[in-house]
């Protein structure tokens, strides 16, 4: 999952880029509001979510919100900031936004929501299986044989990438966009190096891999793909 974060705050962009990312997710961050509608317009179909500032130079999130709803109808943005009346609070949400949060906050409330969000917006289940592999994405648990498989973030995110596109081919290019925080890098070895920890703690001795390797382009989890 990718996140776009427009937040002018240093201190506050680091520990909310850090949280994130210990999450599993990539996070995107513009400094300023030209920054952030550049960026966000350049790799709309990247971003999963957008987080914005209300007050940042150059451009306002009010401004970015409403150029972005332009072009993108379905992306969830929530608006971070210190205003708190009734009237921001229904101006924000009648530009376009998908929900308000006052600073300061919480951080677990923002990873709630952000969840929430993801969820309602995509109306995607949570639980995924594959032969004897179970995921289940709201308890953040994968287990083998019913038996509890720890996976680090960076390889949660990464199967529960392949998971959620079963039966297509996940393109390394785009693996890097989803899963990193780089949109291309011509070297993209680190990805066979996490899809390689996931196969030694998933796959079943002296048989195929259910992550399947199609040569020069990604890799693939056929929905019909049995490890058991």
């Amino acid at each position: 999952m990718r996140i776009l974060l427009a937040e002018d705050e240093v201190s506050i962009a680091g520990f909310l880029k850090e949280g994130l990312e210990e999450e599993g997710y990539a996070v995107d961050v513009a400094t300023n509001g030209r920054e952030g509608l550049q960026m966000a317009s350049d790799s709309l179909q990247s971003y999963d979510i957008i987080l914005l500032d209300w007050m940042l130079p150059g451009l306002s999130g009010i401004e970015i919100c409403r150029k972005i709803r332009l072009q993108d109808k379905k992306t969830p943005i929530i608006f971070l900031t210190a205003k708190d009346t009734v009237d921001d609070i229904v101006f924000g949400l009648e530009t376009g936004a998908n929900d308000y949060l006052k600073k300061p906050f919480a951080f677990e409330e923002l990873l709630a929501r952000i969840k929430v969000l993801l969820r309602n917006n995509r109306g995607e289940q949570s639980v995924f299986s594959v032969g004897n592999i179970i995921m289940d994405v709201e308890k953040h648990v994968v287990t083998k044989e019913g038996s509890t498989i720890e996976l680090t973030q960076k390889e949660f995110a990464l199967l529960e990438y392949l998971l959620r596109n079963q039966g297509k081919v996940c393109r390394r290019t785009r693996i890097i966009e989803k899963i990193w925080d780089i949109h291309f890098d011509k070297d993209t070895s680190v990805i066979d190096v996490f899809i390689n920890a996931i196969r030694k703690k998933l796959d079943q001795p002296d048989k195929p891999s259910f992550i399947q390797t199609i040569r020069g382009v990604g890799y693939k989890i056929d929905e019909d793909e049995n490890p058991s």
